[in-house]
């Protein structure tokens, strides 16, 4: 799949007005910030929410850190029948779907409930919930639920739901692509929006801190060992070591463009103006891997040339071998120090599906406010990588942004997305 191939099916070929996709409201839950406002100014001042895990007891365990969302009461924001079967990732993302329509001013009554989709990601979700029914093995008068019935459970709940709470009944979809899911996920909002529907919610919510998710989480050996949160998560650092998972994400809004100035005249946040998505080859197989790929096709896809980028959101897995691929695959495509490279995960860790949707949520805010958002704790970049990595807040005239991400296993995926104000 690509995003060349993508950009051919609206019917640029063929002379065919192509439908533009627009993010017209966010939602987030991220461990440095509850709501899009409060992350953002959280992570503008270069405020972390990684710190030592407390939604259970990790101390028999080598990682002991992790990116929490705290403070969140999901009763003081949800009013559902269906709380009772919902986990604390759902219920986020349902909050965030709450937020995200309020923010784009939709009323979902007043429009035809076929001309709405929900398309999401999924990853390490449905681990809380599978928690829950292995600890009520040991319960007595307990009934068994596989960890299989689980996870196909969960891979479509935050769909389902959000599409049940608001009506929506049109396209619908979950996207399972490890940390690549986000960006999938919008991308197919896009292509459903080019299609001919009028609203697509989308993005990825995740969560996984519990013992069973946990062990599954350190079974990559990729996690970071360290007790230190300044120290413990350090992309493109000499002293990367590994990364730190957390919790929460962002749902986002994607309308069509002359849908949403009808009902609403308010500039969206930005365009999603490109999108390219490759596989890596398998280990061992002597064939290098393929994001740089991905970002060629997601910048053919937006007509842009790599000089029409002015930021990028990196992946940022934080171990040498991912990271040093990644500043190859980013020097190759815009030249030694030649765009600026941001890691704003750094102040949440890797939030699996949830992760892409928050890097672009950044950077649609960054398009918006006109400023780089840091990578935290990581003074300069490891000596070879020739990146320019934004280490404080930097402002700058924003035009464009590519958002980079990689998932478990070889997934790729390239997102480039264009300010209201940058359109040709």
């Amino acid at each position: 799949m690509s995003g060349a191939a993508d950009g051919a099916v609206s019917g640029a070929a063929d002379g065919a007005t192509v439908r533009r996709a627009v993010v017209t409201g966010l939602g987030v839950t991220a461990p440095n910030g509850l709501g899009t406002g409060e992350y953002w100014k959280a992570t503008l001042r270069g405020e972390s929410g990684i710190g030592p895990l407390t939604r259970f007891d990790a101390s028999g365990y080598p990682s002991r850190l992790g990116g929490e969302v705290s403070g969140f009461e999901a009763a003081e924001h949800l009013r559902s029948r269906l709380m009772p079967q919902t986990d604390h990732m759902t219920r986020m993302a349902l909050v965030a779907a709450d937020w995200a329509l309020a923010d784009a001013g939709v009323e979902t009554d007043r429009l035809e409930e076929y001309s709405m989709g929900v398309v999401t990601a999924a990853s390490s979700g449905g681990f809380e919930f599978g928690q829950r029914e292995l600890e009520k093995l040991w319960s007595k008068g307990s009934r068994y639920v596989s960890s299989y019935q689980s996870f196909a459970w969960f891979y479509a709940v935050n769909t389902g739901q959000i599409s049940i709470r608001h009506g929506m009944r049109g396209p619908s979809g979950v996207l399972v692509t490890d940390q690549a899911g986000g960006l999938d996920a919008v991308a197919q909002a896009r292509r459903q929006v080019r299609a001919g529907v009028e609203l697509v919610v989308s993005g990825g919510v995740d969560a996984g801190l519990c013992p069973w998710g946990w062990a599954a989480q350190l079974s990559t050996g990729r996690m970071s060992t360290r007790d230190d949160p300044a120290s413990a998560y350090l992309p493109f650092s000499a002293a990367a070591n590994g990364y730190v998972a957390g919790e929460g994400g962002a749902i986002l809004i994607v309308e069509d463009e002359a849908a949403a100035a009808r009902r609403r005249p308010d500039a969206p946040y930005g365009e999603i103006a490109g999108y390219g998505a490759t596989f890596d080859p398998r280990p061992g197989a002597g064939r290098p891997p393929r994001l740089r790929e991905a970002v060629r096709l997601a910048l053919a896809d937006a007509e842009a040339a790599p000089a029409d980028v002015d930021v990028v959101f990196a992946d940022a897995a934080g171990l040498p071998e991912p990271d040093r691929a990644e500043a190859d695959a980013i020097r190759a495509v815009f030249g030694a120090r030649g765009v600026p490279v941001t890691a704003p995960k750094t102040m949440t860790g890797r939030l699996y599906s949830g992760g892409a949707a928050l890097d672009l949520a950044a950077a649609l805010l960054a398009l918006r406010d006109g400023v780089i958002p840091p990578t935290v704790n990581v003074p300069e970049p490891a000596p070879g990588y020739a990146l320019d990595l934004v280490t404080e807040v930097r402002p700058a005239r924003l035009r464009t942004a590519l958002v980079l991400a990689r998932g478990h296993g070889g997934f790729n995926s390239a997102m480039v997305v264009r300010a209201p104000s940058a359109r040709r």
